[in-house]
């Protein structure tokens, strides 16, 4: 039973690695979401609204702008009465300080009732006086505005006008000395004027608290959004109380908590769409793509670059959308054609962006921009190992950005006035970041083991240490190299393939012939042949292992799996027909196999073109004297019989395709042997 289920898990292992692969990454993806729904729309005060007239999607109150908040706690802080305390005995305390004074003035010889009289006189004109209220520090309030003095019986309301001030003091005491007989008026006026005091003082903790209490009962609201109420229509100007809803809204969405039940919903809501879109794009590698969909490892490092994209996209908008346009997202599709090709670049860049949309302010505008970039990005990005496409490629990104943004403000505001120069400076940032896909390839290279175009201009180098070898131990099969190379990358060239990975796995299919360069024809310089002292299945032996120790030395070296591939496949399994037909005259019962490479088939058209190119460039070498009749029957019968054994069954390649193949194949080796044009005798 054990041993059942076991069968079962292996049968069912890639079908639960992608299960898997797509469930992690829809955890991530939601994890990073922003757990706040996102205002749709950008808008700034004073210009048009640039949507769909837009009406309240629930209701809500209108929040206060700051400063109408702080023009009420103003408001509160002057018009809130201030509270003072009284000061009974102050009269008392002004009076010693008086009589002390006039003591020392006077002479010894005045008589004690004088002096009483004149004491009574000085009572007098402050008892009047303190029948007022008297500040002596004045504060800066209106004088109309009513004060709360605190005496024996409560709370006394007055006016502020009615307090005397500083200023009002020399009139006042001066007018009620007059009033009485005291014997120098002059001296007294100003003895009082020098030593009169308050009688009431600010209550500066109660007048504080009562503010504070006040401003504690301002309300951060004023009215309510009803539900579908119109807030603003198309083409409005977005001011005044139309600017204050949309704000309130706005921040709204930001603050807004869910109840438990919501927040579910939604989250089963954006795990079913993010889910389906990953879902689609293991579907299209499934059908279309099968090499990618069947290895794990480039598996992962496409989600490994999409989910990068979709969390650095999502951190930006969390710190400030302002600068979503800065996050280099066509380098997706850049990476990924580098490493595959376009339609697996554009098909995941156009589902990356999908997704994007949910979270970017200005979703739609978004997903036009960045769907028109990524298809540039795909049109011009051939051959990004050269550094002048790369930087053609960038420009005509930014050139796109900047383009698509015109129109839309065109479109939006109705002109070109208040043009934001800071977004064009983001695109440029956006091309810049750009250039980090050279590094990036490298690294991505080494992380994942795969190789891009980049990597296939330094393994095509025929001055690397493997060719030099090579070129050193079997001369004869790196010419024979250099030929087939040059065919396969022509050939490749005329299909839309992969010239450069062509001429590179051409450049190292021979490789193994290294460990018996005598034993193939093209090194037998001297005339010798060492077949003719081995049995045919020697032979042969020797013939088919030259595939297996090419891919010894290849590992040796560290080269990519896609250039041991043509190693592994420029025969197929086909048969070693000359040693085959040999050994079968001496013994008719002979079993085929043993004479067939092991294989694989070729399984993309570059290995179908390097086993072609290989097969003619080899056998035209037997032609005597070689003309345009006998090199175009030698093309055809080669590759129609290859044709017939199913060598291309597995490669994604057309008879038409195979036609233009034979087509430069002839002509290139027509240039090889540099033949004229048979004219008729």
């Amino acid at each position: 039973m054990m041993k059942k289920n076991n069968s079962s898990f292996y049968k069912y292992q890639d079908i639960l690695i992608r299960i898997a692969i797509i469930i992690a990454s829809t955890i991530i993806t939601i994890y990073f979401f922003p757990k706040s729904d996102r205002f749709k729309y950008d808008y700034k005060k004073g210009e048009p609204w640039q949507y769909e007239t837009l009406y309240a999607p629930f209701s809500f109150p209108i929040k206060k702008s700051p400063d109408a908040i702080k023009q009420e706690i103003d408001f509160i802080k002057q018009n809130t009465p201030k509270y003072f305390d009284i000061e009974p005995n102050i009269s008392y305390v002004v009076k010693e300080i008086v009589q002390n004074e006039y003591r020392i003035i006077i002479p010894d010889t005045i008589l004690t009732s004088n002096l009483d009289r004149e004491f009574n006189e000085v009572n007098f004109v402050l008892d009047q006086f303190y029948t007022n209220y008297y500040l002596e520090k004045p504060l800066e309030i209106d004088e109309n505005q009513p004060v709360l003095i605190q005496t024996k019986e409560g709370f006394e309301e007055v006016a502020y006008h009615k307090i005397l001030k500083p200023k009002d003091l020399k009139n006042k005491i001066t007018s009620l000395v007059k009033e009485t007989e005291f014997k120098d008026k002059k001296w007294l006026a100003e003895v009082l004027l020098k030593n009169i005091k308050s009688n009431v003082n600010l209550n500066l903790n109660l007048t504080n608290q009562i503010i504070e209490d006040e401003v504690s009962k301002v309300l951060p609201t004023r009215g309510v959004v009803p539900l579908n109420s119109r807030i603003i229509a198309q083409g409005e100007i977005v001011e005044g109380e139309k600017y204050q809803i949309l704000n309130t809204l706005n921040e709204t969405y930001q603050a807004q908590t869910w109840s438990e039940s919501q927040y579910v919903w939604r989250l089963i809501g954006y795990i079913i769409l993010v889910a389906l879109t990953f879902t689609i794009l293991l579907l299209f590698l499934f059908n279309y793509r099968p090499d990618i969909y069947n290895n794990s490892r480039k598996l992962l490092f496409i989600f490994f670059n999409l989910l990068t994209i979709i969390l650095l996209t999502t951190l930006v908008v969390n710190i400030n959308s302002l600068y979503v346009y800065v996050v280099p997202v066509c380098i997706l599709p850049l990476i990924l054609k580098s490493f595959f090709d376009a339609r697996v670049g554009l098909f995941t860049h156009v589902l990356t962006i999908l997704i994007l949309s949910f979270i970017v302010p200005n979703g739609e505008e978004f997903l036009f921009l960045q769907i028109i970039a990524g298809i540039v990005t795909i049109l011009s990005s051939s051959e990004i190992y050269k550094r002048a496409n790369l930087f053609i490629t960038i420009g005509q990104i930014v050139l796109i950005y900047v383009s698509s943004y015109f129109a839309f403000y065109a479109i939006n505001q109705g002109g070109v006035i208040g043009w934001e120069w800071n977004k064009v400076s983001y695109f440029i940032l956006c091309g810049l970041a750009m250039l980090f896909v050279w590094p990036l390839i490298y690294i991505y290279e080494k992380l994942f083991g795969l190789v891009s175009d980049v990597s296939l201009l330094e393994l095509s180098d025929t001055n690397s240490k493997l060719l030099k070898e090579l070129s050193n131990k079997a001369p004869g099969t790196f010419h024979h190299s250099l030929n087939v190379a040059n065919i396969a990358e022509s050939a490749a060239d005329a299909i839309n393939a992969n010239a450069m990975l062509a001429r590179v796995g051409a450049l190292y299919h021979d490789i193994g012939k290294m460990g018996n360069p005598t034993y193939f024809s093209e090194n037998q310089g001297s005339g010798i042949n060492p077949h003719d002292d081995l049995d045919p299945e020697e032979s042969a032996s020797i013939i088919i292992n030259h595939t297996i120790t090419g891919i010894e030395i290849a590992k040796k070296y560290k080269m990519p799996d896609r250039i041991i591939d043509f190693i592994r496949t420029h025969h197929g399994d086909s048969t070693v027909y000359y040693f085959y037909k040999k050994a079968l005259a001496s013994n008719p019962n002979l079993d085929i196999k043993d004479y067939q490479y092991p294989g694989p088939k070729p399984f993309s058209p570059e290995t179908a073109i390097l086993m072609i190119a290989d097969s003619v460039e080899a056998a035209s070498k037997s032609l005597k004297n070689p003309t345009s009749t006998s090199i175009n029957m030698l093309v055809e019968n080669i590759i129609n019989k290859q044709v017939e054994e199913k060598q291309f069954i597995n490669a994604d390649i057309t008879f038409k395709q195979i036609e233009i193949i034979k087509s430069v194949i002839k002509k290139k080796l027509a240039n090889i042997y540099h033949l004229r044009i048979e004219y008729p005798e």
